[in-house]
């Protein structure tokens, strides 16, 4: 992977950065609240392609540049055809392989993800800091989902995201009505993992991705997935899933470590393996 990949211009830019076992992953268009151009969304993809196969890798972190994390796909650029009305079925063929593709491997890459939000995270940049692990937001952060609002359907994983988060009442509220939710009231409504003053936000998201990037990553990983399979299981198909990954798990490096560690009654230092 190259230390820093980005491309200026009307295209907007995503930059993406290695620092040490970190990921970290930047939307760069502020001019325009850092909306998603095709190139934007493809490079997402490549990105978090790429880190799902680096094994020394043991976080990533997602931010936008500026004064707000994404306001969404830019879709007055993305469908600027000249007039030309797209083929049927254009959104069915092309979606899935990029701005649906991005939320997938946000929510199943088996590396703890951690979001910055400032400012707006509207439409698609909402879902991208739902599907994250950990999203720490400051108190003037907006949550919306404006689909309807602007007579589209709600897509990016918005109908199955919501209701596994705030309830479907408050889904409905977001989604049907298109309530905005202040990051004051974020995370509690269970939106967010934490709100913080917006001086404080930056060293509150190194401080998760301090802890993560130092933990079990394979067995973080593994815990990550058992979750989102227990979303849709039975209580007998979740604990066989768990015997599988506890078989995996206990074949690291780190689960020694945390043996030995235990029993000399120390802090264990991980290496991710």
């Amino acid at each position: 992977m190259s230390h820093e990949a980005d491309a200026a211009g009307a295209d907007g830019s995503v930059t993406v950065l290695r620092d040490g076992a970190v990921l970290r992953i930047a939307l760069d268009r502020p001019t325009r609240r850092n909306s998603l151009t095709p190139f934007m969304i493809r490079a997402l993809v490549e990105a978090l392609t790429d880190a799902a196969a680096d094994d020394s890798l043991r976080a990533v972190h997602l931010r936008g540049a500026g004064d707000d994390f994404c306001a969404g796909v830019d879709w007055v650029g993305t469908n600027s055809s000249g007039g030309r009305r797209p083929r049927a079925g254009d959104l069915v063929r092309r979606v899935p392989h990029a701005a649906h593709r991005v939320i997938e491997l946000v929510h199943g890459i088996q590396l703890p993800v951690v979001c910055s939000v400032r400012g707006w995270a509207a439409g698609f940049g909402c879902n991208l800091a739902l599907a994250a692990d950990f999203t720490v937001a400051a108190t003037d952060a907006v949550f919306w989902e404006p689909f309807v609002d602007r007579g589209f359907s709600p897509d990016s994983g918005s109908t199955w995201l919501l209701p596994r988060l705030v309830g479907l009442a408050r889904a409905r509220r977001m989604l049907l009505l298109g309530e905005k939710v202040a990051g004051s009231d974020a995370a509690d409504w269970g939106l967010i993992h934490r709100v913080v003053q917006a001086p404080e936000l930056d060293d509150a998201a190194e401080q998760l991705l301090g802890r993560l990037a130092s933990g079990p990553t394979v067995a973080t990983g593994l815990a990550k997935q058992a979750l989102a399979f227990g979303l849709h299981s039975s209580l007998s198909e979740s604990l066989a899933q768990e015997l599988f990954n506890l078989e995996l798990a206990c074949r690291t490096a780190d689960f020694k470590e945390g043996l030995e560690a235990f029993r000399q009654r120390r802090d264990p230092k991980f290496q991710g393996r």
